[in-house]
């Protein structure tokens, strides 16, 4: 059965003295094979970013750089996670409101989508996403 929730994915790091480094294989560490990659940067102090769900698209985000939160809201409840390490990558099911918040300075965002950009898979009002909760339960 598909997770419905957030998740909190290790990914893996391989540790050197030079610099580490951590990979993201589709299929592998996350459940889905990658269609868009993209980043969010240069945020200014105290602005949000996204706020909107989507039908279809599942997501990897990770923090590259720096920090920032990920507020997910599933209907009736809500979780907010803090991403500040770049082997940590938050994997978000379709069907899940999420915003992102308190970007630190010089935070970068990255986020691996299991969809080809389609701006009829967003839902970008809050009750609008309600609604579409309701009826998919039934």
């Amino acid at each position: 059965m598909k997770n419905l929730l957030p998740e909190l994915i290790h990914l893996p790091k391989i540790e050197d003295p030079r610099g580490n480094l951590t990979f993201i294989e589709a299929e592998m560490h996350i459940p889905f094979e990658i269609k868009r990659v993209y980043w969010i940067y240069d945020v200014p102090g105290g602005q949000a970013r996204g706020g909107h769900a989507f039908r279809e698209q599942e997501e990897l985000i990770v923090a590259l750089s720096g920090s920032f939160d990920v507020e997910v809201k599933h209907g009736l409840g809500s979780q907010r996670i803090h991403l500040n390490r770049s082997y940590y990558g938050l994997y978000i099911p379709n069907g899940l409101w999420r915003h992102f918040d308190n970007f630190s300075t010089n935070s970068t965002a990255l986020v691996l989508s299991s969809t080809y950009y389609d701006e009829h898979d967003y839902i970008r009002d809050f009750d609008d996403y309600l609604l579409y909760k309701k009826t998919m339960q039934k």
